[in-house]
């Protein structure tokens, strides 16, 4: 008879995989992937203007996918007068719609491949990057290890994962079972990628969190169920702003989910890091901005 520990070693690290993937997807259907619907970004014949001189590349989460994560903020910064784009990535074998969820250093390689795309077509110089969850942790690897701080002026996370996650101390529970470690990191790597004090957290903060030449801003929730404890999403660094949305806000309930598809007050804090010189102070009202 198998132990209760072996018997239960796979659905531990089931388990755990749809605690940590617990992000934009969850409002995604069982359709078949598309491209991001008409709502005027993911053109590339849009050439960015004077006011907003730089496209913004947004980079979805762990299970999400390049519109489903962003059928708000997209608009939101479309109608501002920006050129939005947005990237697939990190998709599994076989797996349709719900992405990020391949090696984190494989998904940074296919985001480089995206931002020289979409510096060609819109002839501009750098990018700003928004992204939510592993999008706003994954791309620093592009820009510390693939030469991405020369395309990028800006990165702005929405409850970025940049030092793992404890779950509220779960991930402590998989050295009880055997193999489940292990079977995570074969099934979703992504998932163990994004585990507090994993071997790829370990490469990309060693040194420093940030790199030279850009600019890093990091929003987070004090209610964020998934990046866990929440500060974890904070960077250290010279050019870095923190923010913790319920400063700005003290009634704001989002969590991990809704800071990225939906909340409006966060939103209005990203378009103050994407023109910073135009900034305007972000605060409740700001759902009606």
């Amino acid at each position: 008879m198998l132990s209760w520990k072996r018997a239960l070693r796979p659905f531990a690290a089931l388990a755990l995989a749809a605690v940590i993937g617990f992000t934009p997807a969850a409002t995604a259907t069982a359709a078949p992937a598309v491209t991001a619907p008409s709502s005027g970004w993911n053109d590339y014949s849009c050439k960015p203007s004077t006011a907003h001189p730089r496209p913004v590349v947004l980079v979805h989460g762990t299970l999400g996918n390049s519109w489903d994560n962003w059928l708000a903020l997209a608009p939101y910064l479309v109608h501002r007068g920006y050129c939005v784009f947005s990237l697939d990535y990190g998709q599994l074998p076989g797996v349709p719609l719900f992405h990020g969820l391949g090696p984190i250093d494989k998904s940074a390689a296919q985001l480089d491949v995206y931002i020289d795309r979409v510096l060609a077509a819109t002839g501009a110089g750098e990018v700003d990057i928004v992204g939510h969850s592993q999008g706003g942790m994954m791309p620093r690897y592009y820009l510390k290890f693939l030469g991405g701080a020369d395309k990028v002026n800006a990165l702005i996370g929405l409850a970025p994962s940049n030092h793992g996650t404890t779950l509220s101390g779960l991930t402590g529970l998989l050295k009880y079972f055997p193999g489940a470690a292990d079977l995570l990191n074969a099934a979703t790597p992504a998932l163990a990628d994004q585990i507090t004090g994993s071997a790829f957290l370990a490469k990309l903060n060693e040194g420093g969190d940030t790199v030279p030449g850009v600019r890093y801003t990091v929003i987070a929730t004090k209610y964020d169920e998934v990046v866990t404890p929440y500060r974890s999403a904070f960077l250290s660094g010279s050019d870095v702003k923190n923010v913790t949305l319920q400063d700005l806000c003290s009634v704001d309930l989002s969590e991990h989910v809704a800071i990225g598809l939906w909340d409006r007050i966060a939103y209005h804090e990203v378009t103050n890091a994407l023109d910073p010189a135009h900034a305007r102070p972000t605060n409740c009202a700001s759902v009606f901005d």
